[in-house]
């Protein structure tokens, strides 16, 4: 189910044991079924998982020691995007910002080398080119900076929604409780339906919306409906578990917000028609890195599809600021965020299955006050889910520090709870 980088992300730190086998085989078969339907999803996370089982077979093939093991998981992930995007350096900078978290020298070479044969493979052999190879002659004026900056600040705001959006989409198919998870996509076909009954051009990952954009009049009324339509619908595809990514998708939102800032600065008279696909490329890259939180991915993946580097200073600087909105508002990685999820079921999979969840309030004047979450001496049988500080979530990462007030979420068996919250009152 869903976009698979979360679970490589998982199987490179060792929590969670896959098959390489039917991963290849069932990713192959339901990706391509439902990425065909029209759903609102991208190949680039599927292809991440089947190169990652790919690298996963010859390791054990050879029976490779558990660091070798790791590195081909990671050269086959880079691999597989390289030839989903025909962007070799962007698929080895991706691996070694968002999947594993390394830069060591012996990670470069390998993740490089796979993703350049891939991208060799794909080219000559299968004839396939960049997903969104997009052009444009004009270099973006340095007295137009200004408006970069409002861009960047305007992705990073609508990134944050985004990520809000993806991560509690299940909400919705809460409600629709009475459907079985593994059915669930049925949900995704229906509401796509009258999309592809009425305007088919609006299907599936976005790549062909992105490249007549910039060439195609489109209405700023048009831009918003599309944007809003492509918003609700990623969400919505993405949450039933279909096996498609949120990588393409989020460049196409990214794309249509461009396209929106872009018709609504050239209405001001603030910038010329002639830099509008400047404007759409800029925000391919910002949305993506305050989404992801990868902004060097972000920044070499678009200068590879557009295959100049006179665009590098103001696609960095609009990335940058994107980036920085989102921390700022308290966002995290979207795809560590989803593998943190994947990674809490699994964990309660080990404790008793009568779980409760409560809630404990910290005080401004208990141990628990001004410590990281990684230093506090839990009692056992309890799992902390989130923090909740002055009407935000907050993941409960390690190196989150508690304030006074903040309202602790936590699980636990139900014939503990009354001890634990003793113990907890102790350090409060």
């Amino acid at each position: 189910m869903g976009s698979g980088i979360p679970e490589v992300e998982l199987q490179l730190i060792d929590r969670l044991k896959l098959n390489p086998i039917s991963i290849l085989v069932s990713k192959f078969i339901a990706g391509s079924l439902s990425i065909g339907t029209g759903g609102f999803l991208g190949r680039e996370g599927p292809s991440v998982q089947l190169g990652a089982a790919v690298g996963q077979i010859y390791a054990e093939k050879f029976r490779l020691t558990d660091n070798d093991w790791r590195l081909l998981v990671a050269t086959g992930a880079a691999s597989g995007l390289s030839a989903a995007f025909g962007a070799p350096l962007a698929g080895t900078m991706f691996v070694l910002e968002e999947i594993s978290h390394s830069f060591s020298s012996i990670l470069w070479i390998e993740a490089l080398s796979g993703s350049l044969i891939s991208d060799m493979v794909a080219d000559q052999f299968f004839g396939l080119k960049p997903v969104l190879y997009i052009h444009y002659e004009n270099s973006f004026p340095l007295r137009y900076y200004w408006l970069l900056l409002i861009l960047g600040l305007i992705l990073g705001i609508l990134g944050y929604f985004y990520q809000k959006a993806t991560l509690n989409i299940n909400f919705l198919y809460n409600f629709l409780g009475r459907i079985p998870r593994e059915n669930q996509i049925i949900v995704m076909l229906m509401s796509i339906l009258p999309i592809g009954i009425f305007y088919p051009q609006l299907l599936g990952g976005g790549e062909n919306l992105i490249k007549v954009l910039s060439t195609t009049k489109i209405s700023l009324s048009v831009g918003i409906a599309f944007l809003l339509i492509r918003f609700i619908f990623s969400a919505i595809s993405f949450g039933s578990g279909a096996p498609g990514g949120i990588f393409m998708p989020i460049l196409t939102l990214g794309a249509l917000i461009g396209l929106i800032a872009g018709k609504l600065m050239i209405m001001c008279n603030l910038i010329s028609a002639l830099y509008l696909p400047n404007i759409i490329i800029f925000s391919l890259a910002g949305y993506f890195a305050c989404i992801s939180k990868a902004p060097f991915t972000a920044v070499i993946l678009i200068t590879e599809m557009v295959g100049s580097l006179s665009h590098l200073l103001p696609l960095a600087f609009v990335s940058l600021v994107a980036y920085l909105m989102v921390d700022i508002l308290g966002g995290a990685p979207i795809y560590e965020s989803l593998s943190k999820r994947i990674d809490l079921k699994h964990e309660l999979k080990h404790i008793d299955s009568r779980l409760v969840s409560f809630e404990f309030l910290v005080s401004p004047l208990g141990e628990l006050n001004n410590k990281e979450v990684r230093e506090i001496i839990w009692p056992q049988n309890v799992i902390l889910i989130k923090v909740l500080r002055n009407n935000s979530e907050l993941l409960a990462k390690g190196d989150l520090i508690l304030k006074p007030k903040d309202r602790l979420i936590l699980l636990a068996p139900v014939e503990d709870i009354a001890e634990i919250k003793h113990e907890l009152s102790v350090l409060n």
